[in-house]
């Protein structure tokens, strides 16, 4: 048994699925999560430990839970099993599989595209995502509590609201997304990329998404417009302009989500400097031609 298992003993003794456990290793990667594998007689189970501080970063865990199980309903998300909101604990099923890294990704972004349409095709889920609202929450926490803020964080106020702006031109709805798919979200077993955590989930546009993945891969803007492509089946500017900019935004608003984390998460990771690179980005793409570009693009259909 790790030392994983002796501290968490009691809360997974809650779960009877949980109690006999021959193994409990902690899973790398989460940051906002203790992640758990458990092997039992019945098979590998993962349970995600949350902190009550979670509201803070504008995580619903009911909405969390209620969503997975959507995401797992069409095959695209782990198994759902249990959830215990009173000790923030969900278990879901353990995916064998290989863990993408960046370079995995930029590999696989056809592979990518597809399953993350598929996740676009489910049903509704029961919360929305979208990035001005929950920038500006955090901005209000950042701001009444005393949180560090970057330097100028303010100054790029307009170019967001310009870019809002634009989306609403050719705006197609929302769809059920999981708006967190760092590489290491992604799981590959041989034969489908599945895609797991799902605490950020919501409806949105799908090109925050895309976006989003694109960002938070490092991916070139080759590689963004060929994943939007295969997204899209063809080549649509205006769509590779509008996941240009979510991914700005979500830069922008990750950003402060990091100036939370740094002041209230017990996890050992530099949530700051994490930010930091994300804000550098920012800024220069807020400052540069292609900002002007994509905001021309963006409103013109294709």
């Amino acid at each position: 048994m790790s030392s994983s298992s002796n501290d968490f003993s009691d809360l997974l003794n809650q779960v009877p699925r949980l109690v006999t456990r021959s193994a409990v290793d902690e899973l790398s990667g989460g940051l906002t999560n203790r992640n758990l594998k458990i092997n039992t007689p019945n098979g590998d189970f993962v349970a995600r430990i949350s902190s009550n501080k979670s509201a803070l970063l504008s995580i619903d865990r009911n909405a969390e839970y209620e969503n997975s199980k959507i995401a797992a309903d069409i095959g695209i998300g782990a198994p759902v099993y249990d959830f215990l909101p009173e000790f923030g604990l969900l278990v879901i099923g353990y995916l064998p599989g290989k863990t993408f890294n960046s370079q995995d990704v930029a590999n696989n972004l056809g592979r990518v595209a597809k399953s993350v349409k598929q996740l676009h095709s489910a049903k509704p889920f029961v919360s929305d995502f979208d990035m001005f609202v929950i920038q500006q929450n955090y901005l209000k926490i950042v701001s009444e509590r005393g949180f560090r803020m970057p330097d100028n964080y303010l100054d790029y106020a307009d170019s967001v609201n310009q870019m809002k702006k634009a989306f609403s031109i050719l705006d197609e709805g929302k769809v059920a997304c999981n708006n967190d798919l760092l590489a290491a979200n992604f799981i590959d077993d041989g034969q489908k990329i599945w895609l797991i955590d799902y605490e950020y989930s919501g409806n949105n546009d799908a090109c925050f998404e895309l976006g989003n993945i694109y960002s938070e891969s490092n991916l070139s803007h080759d590689q963004l417009v060929e994943l939007v492509d295969a997204y899209y089946g063809k080549h649509r500017p205006e769509k590779v302009a509008r996941a240009w900019l979510y991914a700005l935004l979500a830069r922008y608003g990750w950003t402060l989500w990091a100036s939370i984390q740094n002041s209230i998460s017990d996890i050992d990771f530099n949530f700051w400097d994490w930010g930091m690179q994300k804000y550098e980005v920012a800024m220069k793409d807020f400052k540069s031609v292609e900002f002007k570009n994509a905001l021309t693009a963006v409103i013109q259909k294709s």
